[in-house]
């Protein structure tokens, strides 16, 4: 079908975006990590910020008191006994933290896919899930609340009901080895995805897992991106539309910013950087054009809302990751060069992990109804 036509006429944006920032106060050792933060997620909506608590104007809450979105599963610690039935595998991999308390040494990089190995077989029904070695092992709790808020932006047009099956179509770029938006983006609400990738390997990884476990082969479908330089095109066929997009793009500019970045992480996990080639290992794993590129997320991001100010109907929602709160003033000013009709930024908590979804639309009020009225129906 046929999107309606965005129209060219620029309008003012009208959220205005305030970063939260990281809670202070002890870091965590690396035993101690499943326990939740405290500062909750928050929507920057139409310049208004919700009180705690507060539903937003399409009366979904988007907030919980330990940070992740309320249709998380993962709120709490982690039910070690739960897991381990399922996926006995994870049982070597448990530890007693000093406060005796079940956990993973998340230092360990076999501990972090053992984990999430089991996170999705017990709560996504996944059952055959790996990655090749050194491909990011994504965090599951922070990967699905990006999704949870995506469908609460789809709602708010929708008298607060979130959309769900096969009529709700997203485009993953950069779905990775790991395919994990697609997996979890299915599982919850059932919608269809497009994934797309560089990485030749990546690609036989993500396959590899649609075709091991029953119900994906028909609800993802994977694409080779041949142009790094290119976003969308080349990947997108000609009149296909998607009521989202989502990303998570390489946030560090250059290979040694990475390396950095992981040492420091080696810091927050109480150990000593594992080192393999003179380069600081990530417990998440991550190539090279997973974790950098140049520019880093601000680089990529700007491209990206630049690629999607040449095709405004592509999308319903264009929405990325941002890491850094740093470079969300100028992701806005790029924003506001493009003249988007609307933009939201909205916070993520996952412990003391903080970062944000950044959404922009080229379509009015009344566009959007009649794509929800034609597509959605």
């Amino acid at each position: 079908m046929r999107r309606p036509k965005p129209s060219t006429a620029p309008t003012p944006v009208v959220a205005v975006p305030d970063a939260v920032a990281s809670a202070p106060g002890k870091k965590p050792t690396s035993a101690d990590k499943p326990a939740r933060g405290k500062k909750p997620a928050t929507s920057k909506v139409q310049g208004k910020k919700p009180t705690g608590g507060q539903p937003l104007a399409s009366g979904v809450n988007t907030q919980a008191k330990d940070g992740l979105h309320p249709r998380s599963r993962h709120h709490g610690q982690y039910d070690f006994a739960r897991l381990i039935a399922d996926s006995p595998a994870l049982a070597r991999f448990v530890i007693t933290t000093k406060y005796g308390n079940p956990s993973i040494d998340f230092a360990n990089p076999a501990a972090v896919k053992a984990l999430n190995q089991a996170l999705l077989r017990t709560h996504y029904g996944i059952s055959d899930w790996d990655i090749p070695a050194g491909y990011l092992c994504p965090p599951i709790p922070g990967r699905a609340d990006y999704l949870h808020h995506l469908a609460d932006l789809l709602a708010e047009g929708n008298d607060g009901k979130t959309p769900r099956g096969p009529k709700i179509s997203a485009l993953d770029v950069g779905v990775g080895a790991s395919a994990i938006y697609p997996l979890i983006g299915h599982r919850e609400y059932g919608w269809h995805f497009v994934g797309t990738d560089c990485d030749a390997d990546a690609l036989a990884s993500a396959q590899r897992i649609i075709k091991a476990n029953h119900g994906l082969g028909d609800a993802i479908t994977l694409r080779r991106q041949r142009s790094p330089q290119t976003l969308f095109a080349g990947v997108v066929q000609t009149d296909e539309h998607f009521d989202v997009s989502l990303c998570n793009p390489p946030f560090h500019a250059s290979a040694a910013e990475a390396a950095a970045g992981s040492t420091r992480k080696w810091h927050h996990l109480g150990k000593h950087a594992a080192v393999r080639g003179g380069t600081p290992v990530l417990n998440f794993g991550g190539k090279d054009g997973e974790l950098w590129c140049p520019g880093g997320e601000i680089g990529f991001i700007t491209r990206m809302i630049g690629e999607s100010r040449q095709t405004p109907g592509l999308c319903l929602w264009f929405t990325s990751l941002v890491s850094k709160e740093s470079s969300v003033p100028m992701i806005v000013r790029a924003l506001q060069a493009a003249h988007v009709r609307e933009r939201r930024v909205i916070d993520l908590a996952h412990g003391q992990k903080r970062s944000r979804i950044v959404a922009w639309t080229f379509l009015d009020e009344r566009q959007r109804r009649d794509w929800r009225g034609v597509r959605w129906q």
